[in-house]
């Protein structure tokens, strides 16, 4: 089977975004071991690429995610998935009001 080699946003539709413990939990409900973290405004990733399909929650503020080898940008907000898969290259640059995100790997 082929893993699809296209990032997937999932955008939060509800009224206010699920709190971190409820993202925390769909993500151990898919067998997923979470890890959380943070950056302060404006702070930058450079190009980059990993070895494994990662999933990111965005809990509060906001990230770019950059592909530039597609030439997209992935605006993330609170209560937002990214599935990117392994391999692809990607840059983000942190939001004004910095950004805190559960990660998994699969």
């Amino acid at each position: 089977m082929v893993k699809n080699r296209q990032p997937n946003v999932e955008v939060w539709v509800g009224e206010t975004p699920p709190t971190e413990a409820e993202l925390r939990r769909k993500l151990n409900e898919q067998g997923l071991s979470v890890h959380r973290w943070s950056n302060g405004p404006g702070d930058t990733y450079g190009k980059h690429s990993h070895p494994f399909q990662k999933v990111i929650y965005v809990v509060q503020g906001n990230i770019n995610f950059i592909l530039p080898e597609r030439g997209e940008q992935l605006n993330l907000n609170a209560g937002d998935r990214l599935d990117l898969p392994k391999d692809v290259a990607h840059e983000a640059v942190v939001g004004p009001q910095g950004v805190v995100c559960l990660e998994a790997h699969q």
